[in-house]
Formats: C-alpha cells, sequence, structure tokens
C-alpha cells in the first residue's frame, strides 16, 4: 500500500478530511472542528476538491474519481447499488437488498452502508427507511437532511 495523502475542503456541511494514495481516494470525513494540519497538494486529492467544490455548487451530480475501496465482498456490492441511486433519489434498505440479489440481506445492507469511508461520492445518505424516514448517517443526521434537500434543488 502506498502512502495516503490528506487535504481539507470546507464545505457548506462543515470540513471534510480528503484522503488518498496513489490508488485512489480511500476517505472523506466529516470533522467537526476546522482542521489544524496542511493539506497535501496530490493531483489526484487535488482532483477529489474540486469535484466536491462542484457537487456542492450544484453543477456535479457524478464523481468521475479513481476510488480504493476496502471491504468485503458484500460491502463492495452493496456500495456498487448505492452508487448507482441516481442524484437527488433514494431509496431503503430493502431495495438495495432486492438490488444485490440478496432480498434477506436489509441489515446486513445497513451495516455495509455504516461501513462507507466515502460519503458523498458513495451516497449513502441516499440510503432512507423503508417507512422513509431518515436512518443513521456519519455525518450526522443534520447533514444526511442538507445533503438530501441540496440535491433535491
Amino acid at each position: 500500500m502506498t502512502e495516503t495523502g490528506k487535504t481539507y475542503f470546507q464545505s457548506p456541511i462543515g470540513w471534510i478530511k480528503i484522503e488518498g494514495g496513489a490508488e485512489g481516494i480511500q476517505a472523506l470525513t466529516f470533522l467537526d472542528e476546522a482542521p489544524q494540519a496542511a493539506p497535501s497538494l496530490d493531483p489526484l486529492l487535488a482532483d477529489c476538491f474540486s469535484q466536491l467544490a462542484e457537487y456542492f455548487q450544484g453543477a456535479r451530480k457524478l464523481f468521475s474519481l479513481k476510488l480504493h475501496l476496502s471491504g468485503t465482498e458484500f460491502q463492495q456490492q452493496v456500495w456498487q447499488a448505492v452508487m448507482s441511486i441516481p442524484f437527488g433519489e433514494t431509496a431503503a434498505y430493502a431495495d438495495i437488498a432486492r438490488k444485490i440479489g440478496n432480498p434477506r440481506a436489509v441489515r446486513a445492507v445497513g451495516q455495509a452502508n455504516g461501513h462507507n469511508r466515502l460519503p458523498i461520492i458513495i451516497p449513502c445518505h441516499r440510503i432512507i427507511g423503508s417507512n422513509h424516514q431518515l436512518t443513521g448517517y456519519s455525518g450526522g443526521l443534520w447533514r444526511k437532511e442538507w445533503l438530501l434537500a441540496h440535491e433535491r434543488k
């Protein structure tokens, strides 16, 4: 594994730490406070920074980045299915379970979604409960609600 670099993006929903290396973008992490570290100037991280800026400006609906996904085969199936949810739309955990051909794996889909290290890029904020209620989100439900409203504009 190559060395990981990091940079920081100030979004309307707070600071986001972007991590990645030669193998691709590895993680986006929501921060509650401004970062103290200097950013990396790595071209891949700069591209991710630019694409996030376009997303938050409403000019980008799909990300086109080299990603380094670290997870089980099942998790990666779930993440691929989540990436297929169109911008501005939502799906339930049960919808994703059916999409991957395992309709009884609703809870496992929820757990895989919870292990997503690339929120926004793998748009797990688009997953809602079968009752159409917002469910957990690594960045907090207020961020999930903001992202969904942003995409509905």
